[in-house]
Order: C-alpha cells, then sequence, then structure tokens
C-alpha cells in the first residue's frame, strides 16, 4: 500500500475542489462506496429489515433450505440454521457486528498508531528509535495467538474481541503517520510555524495532522477490512464473539458440520462477508487515488 502525497493545509480548499469531481469519475470507489452504504443500511436498519427475531429458535422449522433451492419458501428467504433460527435476520445483524467491530477497532488503532507515528516522525531522534523499537515488536506479535491467551485468562466476549484487535492493530498507522510526517516536518509552512512561535503541539494539531488526513482515511479503511476479518476468523475459531450473537464468522462455524449435504450454511455469510471486504478495500484504493495530485482514475 502506498501513502497517498501530503499537501500544505493552504491549499486546503482547492484540493477539496480538485478531489470533488474525481468521485464520479472513480468507478471503484464509486461501487465500493455505494456497497457500503448498503451494509451500513443493512446494519441500522437491522430490527426494521429482519423478518424474525435472529435469536428465535424454531425445531420445527430447523434446517430449511434458501427460496432458491428446492423444499425452500419466501416464509424464509436464506432458509433457517440448525436450530430454526431465520438465516436472513442473523445476515442483517450480522453486518452490525462486523461493521461495529470494524469501525470500532479502528478507531482504538487509529488513535494509537496516529500518536505514535506523528511522534516518531516529528520529533526524529531518539524518539524515534523508541517507537520504531515498538512497531518493530508489535509486528512480531501474532495478532490469533494474543487472542487465544487473552481469551484464556478472561474468556471471550464481543468488547474483548474489539480490545485485543484494536490494541493490536495500530502498527500500519504508526508506520504511515511516521513517513509522512518526515515528509513534511521540514516544509516551509512547517518553519513559518516555528518562526511564529507555535509548539510543538500546535505545530502538529494545526499543521501536521490536516496534511496527513488523506493518508490516514486510506489506512482507516484498510484497517476496517482487516478487523472485520480477524473478526470473522477469531469467531470461526471459537474465540471471537460468543454464541448465540449473530457473527458471520461464527454462522460460517456453525455450518461447517454440514458443508457438505447443506453448503449454503456456509456460502451465504461467506459471501456477505467476501463483498464487505472487497468493498472496504476498494473504497480505500479508491480514496488513494482520488487523494493522490495526479488523480489516477480507475
Amino acid at each position: 500500500m502506498s501513502a497517498a502525497p501530503v499537501m500544505p493545509t493552504a491549499g486546503a480548499k482547492s484540493m477539496v475542489t480538485l478531489i470533488l469531481p474525481r468521485w464520479r469519475q472513480h468507478t471503484g470507489f464509486m461501487l465500493g462506496f455505494c456497497v457500503l452504504a448498503v451494509f451500513a443500511l443493512m446494519a441500522i436498519l437491522a430490527p426494521m429489515l429482519a423478518p424474525y427475531d435472529p435469536y428465535a429458535q424454531d425445531l420445527m422449522a430447523r434446517m430449511r433450505p434458501p427460496v432458491w433451492m428446492d423444499g425452500g419458501g419466501w416464509q424464509h428467504p436464506f432458509g433457517t440454521d440448525q436450530v430454526g433460527r431465520d438465516y436472513l435476520s442473523r445476515i442483517f445483524y450480522g453486518a452490525r457486528v462486523s461493521l461495529f467491530v470494524g469501525l470500532s477497532v479502528t478507531v482504538i488503532s487509529c488513535l494509537i498508531g496516529t500518536a505514535l507515528g506523528v511522534t516518531a516522525g516529528y520529533f526524529g531522534g531518539r524518539v524515534d528509535t523508541v517507537i520504531s523499537f515498538l512497531i518493530t515488536a508489535r509486528l512480531a506479535i501474532p495478532v490469533v495467538l494474543v487472542a487465544l491467551a487473552v481469551v484464556a485468562l478472561v474468556g471471550s466476549s464481543l468488547q474483548i474481541v474489539i480490545a485485543v484487535l484494536g490494541l493490536l492493530l495500530w502498527d500500519r498507522f504508526a508506520i504511515v503517520m511516521r513517513a509522512t510526517t518526515q515528509q513534511i516536518r521540514s516544509a516551509d509552512f512547517i518553519v513559518a510555524a516555528k518562526v511564529q512561535g507555535a509548539s510543538n503541539f500546535q505545530i502538529v494539531m494545526q499543521e501536521i495532522l490536516p496534511n496527513v488526513v488523506n493518508n490516514l482515511l486510506v489506512v482507516a479503511t484498510l484497517e476496517i477490512a482487516q478487523a472485520i476479518v480477524l473478526e470473522a476468523a477469531l469467531s470461526f475459531l471459537g474465540i471471537g464473539v460468543p454464541a448465540p450473537t449473530p457473527s458471520w464468522g461464527l454462522m460460517i462455524a456453525e455450518g461447517r458440520a454440514d458443508v457438505f449435504f447443506d453448503p449454503w450454511l456456509i456460502t451465504i455469510p461467506g459471501t456477505f462477508l467476501f463483498v464487505l471486504v472487497l468493498a472496504t478495500n476498494m473504497t480505500g484504493d479508491g480514496l488513494r487515488d482520488i487523494t493522490a495530485p495526479e488523480g489516477r482514475n480507475r
């Protein structure tokens, strides 16, 4: 992933004027953004869209196939699971879990990584050395093994998954923010701010952060996708979101025993997970392209 070049704050209005027309011209960004908007609406409106309670069990209606298969019906368009829960309702509520985890983890990791990266890039020297060591140490820590250890100690829950992932996925923010801050810390507008007597905190907040926000948005979209995939993986392994919470990863794990006889139990949540992650990555790549000065259109 390449970081988008930074621009001085003085040209913020002209940058916005330049970028806005590119949105509609970038097919990948528009497609990814529209799909993300659909998933967001699905998550927000889940109580109104879901035809059933996602936790309600009906053993008399268990293992009903989806409507496009023999034996399926519109009463349960996506079928039912092993205990008779409506699959469509669980898909709607599963979007809530995935997006909530992705956004929450990204906010936590963004705060940690941005603070460390900007500090290292701005001050340099020993501060940079120490923070670079922390980044290297973090990259050597396997996320899944740490999650296994934490769950063994305190148990699994949605809050634990968010906390563990948020405290472990800040390295990309730190690396990108460190590199972009190093690019502009000697720029003329930074030197001018120092000459005018601005403090380091004022320079960071008023001069540096506004000029690296485009890079921050690109990394954030990619981190959302990574957090969603990791949550699904942890739930699949049984160390993520606990049952009966409607998580797509947990739904895939629950359906693996019947994969040869009822593959739709895995393919339906797997498809939604794939499309959500793909749309998030397409949005991130599009942001990188439309915020670049040359305005790459794809």
